[in-house]
């Protein structure tokens, strides 16, 4: 049953009126290295669609968003150091030897492992493998063509004809 009511937000109201507040917030989350869906499930702060949207109005937001990321990049790379740096859990047996829990071992490297490939996708020029690629501006393939191999090979071949003979 239509009540000819307008439904939704009326235009020009924002339900986010401290949007600067949480641009700052959102930027400085990302450097110590959390995630943006962490940071949208807080309590009263945007849908990460909203936090896109703005990134793609505002370039100098999308400028500090980036190089945030580079920041909690880093400390992901620092924690992932810390994860494996930690002593893993000690168990000792029944005569009271000290020994070293292999779950405990396996745990912690996976951890640290999985950090270390999120960033290697998430920052691949810092956390990547090195690989040269065709069409690198930094390093562009280049092509050399030399036929002396080619005329050293056909020597070989005159020479052994001449030889078996």
């Amino acid at each position: 049953m239509a009540t000819g009511k307008k439904m939704g937000r009326p235009p020009g109201d924002s339900p986010y009126p401290n949007k600067e507040k949480i641009k700052d917030q959102l930027v400085s989350w990302l450097a110590q290295g959390k995630t943006l869906r962490e940071f949208c499930r807080q309590e009263g702060m945007p849908h990460n669609t909203v936090l896109y949207a703005w990134e793609q109005q505002d370039e100098d937001f999308a400028r500090r968003i980036a190089r945030a990321r580079v920041i909690g990049h880093d400390v992901i790379a620092e924690e992932s150091l810390a994860i494996m740096d930690t002593e893993p859990l000690a168990v000792f047996d029944e005569v009271g030897n000290k020994r070293y829990d292999p779950g405990s071992i396996a745990w912690n490297k996976g951890r640290a492992e999985h950090r270390l490939k999120l960033l290697a996708k998430w920052n691949p020029r810092l956390y990547g493998d090195k690989t040269i690629l065709a069409g690198d501006e930094e390093a562009p393939l280049a092509v050399e063509v030399s036929f002396d191999v080619f005329g050293e090979l056909l020597k070989n071949i005159a020479l052994t004809r001449q030889s078996s003979e």
